[in-house]
């Protein structure tokens, strides 16, 4: 599968922060999920000859998450979550790729409020092509699910109906689109 991409063109791809975007959701006092999005996606995309040797790495800026409730938002910022003054940026560090019957996988550690875990990375890879701009553009999206306390949050609220105010697991998407760089002469 990895060697069969079609328009597959190996180099170097940056990521394109004002087409990309990482997305979140968390299930809300046990009935609803809210949704969140982070922006300020930054990071590198490195296709080699053989797409299983390929890497990426990517960070987002916390502080810029926007769960259209300001109130929410800045609690989220706080040490009961993601404590941003000491923890400014969360990485993405790609440590290989594998295909799992039909389906492709990034495989990588994560960092979030300095802590680091492997996570894998469900991919659709969207394709390679020529943009209206002269570059080449790659495309993919990308989820995964983490549990927060695996990274140290765990603030939460006991709802006198039973349960908890927030789920461990968040639902985490990505959607990338990555320019081509030039390569680099000599």
């Amino acid at each position: 599968m990895l060697q069969n991409i079609p328009g597959y063109q190996p180099g170097t791809y940056v990521i394109d922060g004002s087409h990309s975007n990482v997305t979140f959701s968390v299930r809300h006092m046990m009935v609803a999920k809210v949704r969140g999005e982070i922006e300020g996606l930054e990071g590198t995309i490195v296709l080699a000859e053989q797409p299983e040797e390929s890497s990426i790495t990517a960070t987002v800026d916390p502080s810029t998450i926007n769960t259209k409730n300001a109130d929410r938002d800045q609690h989220l910022r706080s040490n009961d979550f993601f404590a941003i003054e000491e923890h400014p940026e969360w990485t993405f560090v790609s440590t290989g790729a594998r295909v799992d019957g039909d389906d492709l996988y990034v495989d990588g550690d994560l960092t979030l409020r300095g802590v680091t875990k492997p996570v894998s990375l469900l991919l659709e890879f969207g394709g390679i092509g020529p943009d209206t701009w002269g570059n080449t553009r790659a495309g993919a999206s990308a989820r995964t699910r983490i549990k927060r306390s695996d990274f140290g949050i765990s603030w939460n609220v006991a709802i006198e109906t039973g349960g908890v105010m927030l789920s461990d697991d968040v639902d985490i998407e990505i959607e990338i689109s990555a320019i081509q760089q030039a390569p680099v002469a000599a």
